[in-house]
């Protein structure tokens, strides 16, 4: 691991890129001597790099004195964090039974070629995250997808792509 002032660097392979440190020292200055904090810790610092870095974690834990276990816990845990950096724009299809019965397989197949990125994951670009999801509440508009908490329903393949396009 890198020094820890300033900048941390990844550990060497890992995809990970460098984070400016100087945003988590007024996080955890924020927090210092609160028993009990971890979470909201970790959602600030979520909210500052869009996911927990490992390098974040581990300088958490340095200046805090958590144990590195007891919050990779606390972040596997709980479904609102995220370990792997993720895109601007998180894109939820539904394949639930309406969306799936009208159509939903086929706008998940035309957002994956069309933006280069997988179910579950995220474009090469860090422009979208995809994510398939199994029940929006918005069965009337099936098919239906969320684009950065935005609704779009009852769009085909490409009327799907063009909004998501659009967001971008």
């Amino acid at each position: 691991m890198a020094a820890l002032q300033g900048q941390a660097c990844c550990e060497a392979g890992s995809a990970e890129p460098p984070i400016d440190l100087a945003r988590l020292d007024r996080i955890l200055e924020e927090f210092k001597g609160r028993k009990g904090a971890i979470i909201p810790i970790l959602q600030r610092t979520q909210d500052a790099y869009g996911y927990l870095p490992k390098s974040a974690l581990h300088y958490i834990s340095k200046k805090t004195l958590i144990p590195i276990n007891k919050l990779y816990g606390v972040a596997t845990f709980y479904a609102q964090f995220h370990l792997k950096r993720r895109g601007k724009h998180l894109i939820r299809v539904c394949d639930g039974t309406a969306c799936h019965v009208r159509g939903a397989d086929k706008n998940i197949s035309a957002l994956e070629k069309s933006l280069g990125v997988a179910p579950g994951g995220t474009s090469p670009d860090y422009q979208f995250s995809l994510e398939i999801v199994y029940c929006l509440g918005s069965c009337g508009l099936a098919p239906v997808a969320l684009v950065d908490e935005k609704v779009f329903g009852r769009l085909g393949p490409d009327g799907l792509v063009n909004k998501v396009k659009a967001v971008s």
